[in-house]
């Protein structure tokens, strides 16, 4: 049985798992990699963008709703190909509607993005 652990000792491991996750990500994920890259480079932007606080939580926020998003569709290709390597129907499914999520994850975010510089700097 697994030793279950509460209070700060919890905390600690997750946050533990958490990282070791990220660093996970980075070093095997290229999406993840680029569009990490490309949240450094747009959040310091956000105040430059944003007007006032909920600007620039919804600027900031449709990064890091990219990164989870694509967190979780890293998760599910993994877990598919844990699973098997040979083509399967809802295999591929699945790898299908995760990297779906991912597009309209990004859809979201350059919507949000360009409207808000719209906004500011062309209306």
């Amino acid at each position: 049985m697994k030793p279950r652990h509460t209070g700060w000792r919890h905390l600690v491991h997750s946050t533990r798992y958490s990282l070791k996750g990220l660093r996970a990500a980075w070093l095997n994920e290229a999406a993840f990699r680029q569009e990490l890259g490309l949240c450094v480079v747009l959040l310091p932007l956000a105040w430059w963008v944003g007007d006032g606080p909920v600007e620039w939580i919804l600027l900031v926020g449709s990064c890091l709703m990219v990164l989870i998003v694509e967190l979780l569709n890293s998760a599910i290709e993994s877990v598919v190909d844990r699973i098997g390597t040979e083509h399967h129907e809802l295999s591929g499914r699945a790898k299908d509607i995760s990297s779906a999520a991912v597009m309209l994850s990004l859809l979201a975010a350059g919507l949000t993005w360009g409207l808000l510089a719209w906004q500011k700097y062309l209306g």
